[in-house]
């Protein structure tokens, strides 16, 4: 795997509250390429943080309908969301 498809993989960490939780657990939330599957999240995570991945989970955020301007219904896009749990004593530095 080449840089340009291991940052074509993963786009983001999710820092959220829920997210910042599951990380004393050592799990981390990205938001990944639709078309990414497990065996592409762990190569493209394993390269860019330095780190050993034990387990990869995935699942598909539906868009959600939202207002645009006064009547306007709109929809936010779907995207795919991977939960990576690493190894004991492995970490992540994400801020």
């Amino acid at each position: 795997m080449d840089l340009g498809s291991i940052y074509s993989v993963i786009k983001r960490p999710l820092v959220t509250e829920k997210s910042n939780r599951d990380v004393a657990a050592g799990k981390y939330s990205f938001e990944v390429a639709k078309s990414a599957n497990k065996v592409q999240i762990r190569k493209a995570i394993e390269a860019i943080y330095k780190v050993k991945v034990k387990k990869v989970s995935s699942e598909i955020v539906k868009g959600r309908v939202k207002r645009i301007r006064w009547d306007q219904p709109g929809k936010t896009s779907s995207w795919k969301k991977a939960i990576v749990t690493l190894h004991e004593g492995q970490e992540i530095k994400l801020s």
